[in-house]
């Protein structure tokens, strides 16, 4: 037997551990095509928030009492598949449990050893392709363009400031900590990074982009955007990646209305999923392992220890207590 993650309840607000449940079920045996996987590493990720709730969206959503799923890197533990062999490691969006039996055709080997594993959950994964593609297709940063990013300071904010950094830009970022906007200018060279809980949003905006603002990548919205606005230049880019300030709202979420800020700088705003550019991903993948490879990008990871945490590490999203990716660790791999 082993353990089980569903969705019990289709949360009101903020979600709470009262909207899930641990199940046990049997491990199961594969068939022909098919392997059993040990689970290693579990992604939590925000939009997982949207997928609770029963509302059309870009991805439907989750079924009650059925187990939550998001990109999981497991390990071969048995093999029915002519592609895969004993302790391959692999890449799949599959259910929150400790072992699965996966279809051959739904996962894909990963290299370990050029990478940890856990990196093709964040920066040579979704959380790296949603940076690169949002703010080089949509952003298209300069050099020396000022590129402010909300967020900065977690899984695709921080990667999003370091391209932006590569391609020559001047880079803010806002986060929520002392802690983390030390590491934005410290740790990922950020030239200037502002804690929205303790700063006037606005008045720090205007300190440190004198220039206006060019590129504005979004993933946070509320009043940290509406602060934005103001200060866009003509033809400015807003690639909108999230808005998570309002995940866990009951409520309409109303603010100021941004048409007249886009009218009068010909601004362009664009949301995107990172699904929508799954053809361009080995590009994607590719230029990022080269930055890698060649230190031009670094990245953080929030590990929790343990399956049995994995809701904990998922509702400390909307705390903001996570650094970076946020990824729970199930197991050790074995050699």
């Amino acid at each position: 037997m082993q353990k089980q993650i569903k969705l019990l309840e289709r949360p009101k607000g903020t979600p709470t551990k009262d909207d899930f449940e641990i199940a046990r079920i049997p491990i199961g045996e594969p068939n022909d095509g098919e392997v059993l996987l040990r689970t290693i590493y579990i992604s939590v990720d925000p939009y997982l928030r949207g997928r609770m709730s029963d509302a059309n969206s870009y991805v439907a959503p989750f079924e009650l009492n059925e187990p939550i799923t998001s990109g999981v890197i497991g390990q071969v533990i048995e093999s029915k598949s002519d592609h895969f062999k004993k302790n391959d490691v692999v890449l799949g969006h599959l259910p929150w449990q400790e072992y699965t039996v996966a279809d051959e055709t739904t996962i894909q080997k990963v290299d370990h050893h050029a990478a940890p594993a856990s990196a093709y959950l964040s920066i040579l994964g979704m959380t790296g392709l949603t940076a690169y593609f949002g703010l080089l297709d949509i952003g298209q940063p300069k050099e020396g363009e000022t590129v402010v990013v909300s967020g900065a300071a977690g899984a695709v904010g921080s990667i999003v400031g370091q391209i932006a950094k590569i391609k020559g830009a001047y880079v803010v970022g806002i986060a929520g900590s002392d802690e983390k906007t030390d590491y934005l200018r410290s740790e990922l060279k950020f030239d200037a990074a502002i804690n929205y809980k303790t700063e006037n949003i606005q008045k720090a905006l205007e300190k440190v982009c004198p220039n206006g603002i060019d590129v504005y990548y979004e993933n946070v919205g509320g009043e940290i955007t509406d602060a934005i606005y103001p200060l866009l230049n003509k033809f400015a880019r807003i690639p909108v990646c999230g808005a998570i300030s309002a995940y866990n709202k009951q409520e309409t979420d109303i603010g100021p209305r941004v048409q007249t800020y886009l009218i009068k700088t010909s601004a362009l705003m664009k949301g995107f999923t990172v699904g929508d550019y799954a053809a361009r991903f080995p590009e994607g993948m590719k230029e990022l392992a080269q930055w890698l490879q060649e230190g031009k990008l670094t990245y953080e990871e929030t590990i929790t220890e343990g399956f049995d945490h994995t809701i904990d590490a998922f509702l400390n999203l909307f705390k903001g207590a996570n650094l970076g990716k946020s990824v729970v660790k199930v197991a050790d791999l074995e050699s």
